[in-house]
């Protein structure tokens, strides 16, 4: 096999706050540059058999491959999600393996690994989160760092803090901050958070992306991520 290609794990700083619409942004800007990218959603909560799920939501936004490898019905973090359906789910170590695999199959360029919910929701019944799937792949000899998406508005700032924080703590790269959406019309708040979160991205600011972006027909959105998102 050849060298592994590099892992972006996009994570947040809440739930319902743009991740899937950044990892399509994120997918298409780097299309654009000539990357062959797979996107990778470990565990899609919240749907039935058959529903599209976020995995599906990137492809179509971006048209890149995409991988989903457990989905549980409740919409809930995804050890209580599995507990509850009485589903053993694959451990983070088992997921790393596969992503492992992804990135040294030599098809790609980029994996993007798409979370669920926070940076330290966990993803199966050991506590296994997605910052010790992303240090899973490290020990194993591929390189992961982590787009945080990021809200405009007002308690922003704390939550982004502490997120950098814990990757931080755990030694993990940060490959940029994202809004993952921003208003059309931003309140004060937004307005100066948004130079604050620059500064906190120190240096690794990777842009916003506009609310309302996923109404936008897929040849639209991926003509534009590119201008959204700078990786």
């Amino acid at each position: 096999m050849s060298s592994p290609c590099p892992v972006i794990c996009v994570s947040g700083t809440d739930t319902e706050i743009g991740k899937t619409i950044a990892t399509a942004a994120i997918a298409a800007a780097l299309t654009g540059h000539g990357q062959r990218v797979v996107a990778v959603k470990p565990t899609q909560t919240g749907l039935a058999p058959g529903e599209p799920g976020d995995a599906d939501e990137v492809a179509r936004l971006s048209g890149v491959d995409v991988r989903e490898y457990v989905r549980l019905p409740e919409p809930l973090a995804p050890d209580i999600a599995g507990r509850r359906a009485g589903v053993a789910l694959p451990t983070v170590a088992e997921h790393a393996v596969r992503i492992a695999d992804l990135a040294r199959s030599g098809d790609y360029d980029v994996v993007l690994v798409e979370g669920a919910g926070g940076l330290l929701v966990r993803l199966d019944a050991d506590g296994g989160t997605l910052a010790d799937l992303a240090t899973a792949l490290g020990r194993d000899g591929v390189r992961a760092g982590f787009a945080i998406v990021v809200r405009a508005g007002l308690g922003t700032l704390n939550h982004t803090a502490l997120t950098l924080e814990a990757l931080k703590a755990r030694d993990l790269d940060l490959v940029g901050l994202i809004v993952g959406s921003l208003p059309d019309a931003p309140d004060l708040a937004a307005e100066t958070n948004l130079d604050q979160l620059r500064d906190l991205a120190d240096g690794r600011w990777v842009g916003a992306i506009p609310q309302g972006a996923a109404g936008l027909a897929p040849e639209e959105f991926s003509r534009a991520a590119g201008d959204w998102v700078v990786l």
